[in-house]
């Protein structure tokens, strides 16, 4: 078995850039971090080339034959590379999938859930997790909202990232395939015109569109929603976390 305790090491330096979406994108990978994400991405059957893993893990870990490549690295190596400041000492070097171009690719038969310009990878994650647990097909990260692979973002999504599909792409595509098959797209903020969530009777599929935590939906997706709902606040509160009503509207709306 390879191994690597430098933070000098060419390995080790590329590992570092995949903090960054540059970096992801140039190596064609991603990291993740922690026993919970690797597990969830073996079950789920994603291309795994690596694991990267500190002495201390490996001896809780005696099997590791599933694993295409196993490197031991050292605890300062594993500070180094993780976005954690105590990582637990055991990463995946993941395939970065494939770019989805073509929207008629994905279930549309179910409820997705947009996300426009959303920036909090904790908001983001609890928001995918949610996703997962209200039984949504997928996610989708719109224009400025943070990159599914951020580490962040992936830590935060706690595993429901390989339960359900995720895609990067422009809103507004996305908008124009749900309405061409004739299921609505419901957007959130209070207006005049805008429907308590309640009493809307939502049908199998649509969108819900999220905005960002301190603006709201773009003016222009929001000129393109079929109906925008509110949810009712019994108390003082100005508003709700953008997660918290994204919760309360998946539920309410699938089912």
């Amino acid at each position: 078995m390879e191994k690597i305790n430098s933070l000098q090491n060419a390995h080790v330096k590329a590992w570092k850039k995949l903090q960054t979406k540059k970096g992801r994108k140039q190596q064609g990978q991603y990291l993740l971090d922690g026993w919970h994400l690797v597990n969830e991405a073996v079950k789920a059957h994603v291309a795994i080339q690596t694991l990267l893993i500190t002495a201390k893990q490996l001896a809780t870990e005696p099997d590791l034959t599933h694993f295409p490549a196993v490197i031991e690295i050292s605890d300062e190596v594993a500070k180094h590379i993780s976005a954690t400041v105590t990582p637990q000492g055991v990463f995946a070097l993941a395939t970065l999938p494939a770019a989805i171009e073509d929207l008629s690719q994905l279930d549309l038969t179910r409820p997705w859930l947009l996300l426009d310009n959303v920036q909090d990878p904790g908001n983001i994650g609890t928001m995918v997790r949610t996703a997962d647990a209200a039984g949504f097909a997928g996610v989708a990260f719109g224009t400025g909202t943070v990159d599914i692979h951020q580490p962040k973002v992936e830590r935060a999504m706690q595993g429901s990232q390989f339960h359900l599909q995720l895609i990067s792409t422009d809103l507004d595509k996305l908008v124009d395939q749900l309405q061409a098959q004739g299921s609505p797209v419901y957007g959130s903020e209070l207006n005049p015109q805008a429907a308590r969530y309640l009493d809307i009777d939502a049908p199998a599929s649509f969108g819900l569109i999220m905005g960002n935590e301190g603006n709201g939906m773009s003016r222009k997706l929001l000129a393109r929603t079929d109906q925008n709902l509110y949810i009712p606040i019994k108390g003082q509160a100005e508003s709700l976390n953008v997660a918290v009503a994204a919760g309360v509207l998946m539920f309410g709306l699938y089912r």
